[in-house]
């Protein structure tokens, strides 16, 4: 909804939602409805897809085109907290969802401490049409499948093998985007599972959004913001806790 002309709509959508109390409930519009079978057979394909010579030669590409948005779009966005940082080579990382670009601001961090960023997401975001599904299906994305089978054998071993390099790996528990909502949503916990599961730290962060005085360019009706990316103290697992 950064670029798009439904804002009111999406915000009236995240009024209602809060109003039910339904705080993980969808908000954005025109999102793909999948089936279970078409979600399996999507993650399928993108997994099939990430060995390809294809998406071998865009991958690197869309790594460098990453990072160089990353250090224009990010010029008004601070970081707060460094000295909260983990000193590991691989950990997940958490952060709320306030739009489809907020992952900017987690790569900013990653690309600070060197570390290459993947990203969870759902496997419908692999359908969404246009610039959007196109960087989703060449990003360093984690597709998370309908399927108890995949999320607790499949995923799990993907996970594994990805930590197993220098990385962070973003996971929103929030689950879903609420366009520049300011408050935090209650966390599912999906993302301390697999952290206690896998036997690594999670670092926690939050974005703060402020308004400025200026308008946005395309949206007159609407400011533009500042972020503030605040780094909460890393939550490490403890195995007397975890029961599987």
């Amino acid at each position: 909804m950064s670029f798009g002309f439904h804002r009111r709509q999406v915000i009236d959508n995240i009024r209602q939602n809060v109003g039910k109390k339904q705080f993980n409930a969808k908000a954005e519009l025109n999102d793909p409805v999948l089936s279970k079978g078409q979600t399996t057979k999507i993650v399928k394909q993108f997994l099939q897809h990430t060995q390809s010579w294809n998406y071998k030669i865009l991958n690197p590409i869309f790594q460098g085109v990453f990072g160089l948005a990353t250090i224009v779009l990010t010029t008004r966005g601070k970081v707060e907290g460094m000295q909260n940082l983990p000193n590991c080579p691989s950990a997940f990382i958490t952060g709320n969802h306030y739009n489809q670009f907020d992952v900017l601001m987690i790569k900013k961090l990653a690309m600070k401490k060197k570390k290459r960023l993947y990203a969870v997401v759902a496997a419908s975001k692999l359908e969404m049409p246009h610039l959007i599904g196109w960087i989703v299906r060449n990003f360093d994305s984690l597709p998370i499948d309908c399927d108890m089978y995949y999320l607790s054998h499949i995923f799990p071993q993907y996970l594994k093998k990805t930590l197993k390099k220098p990385c962070w790996i973003l996971i929103y528990p929030e689950q879903e985007l609420w366009f520049n909502y300011r408050k935090p949503c209650p966390l599912k916990k999906g993302a301390y599972f697999y952290a206690a599961k896998l036997n690594k730290p999670i670092i926690s962060t939050f974005t703060e959004i402020q308004v400025t005085s200026k308008h946005e360019f395309f949206h007159r009706g609407f400011y533009k913001n500042k972020k503030i990316l605040h780094i909460l103290p890393t939550i490490y697992p403890d195995p007397n806790l975890f029961r599987s």
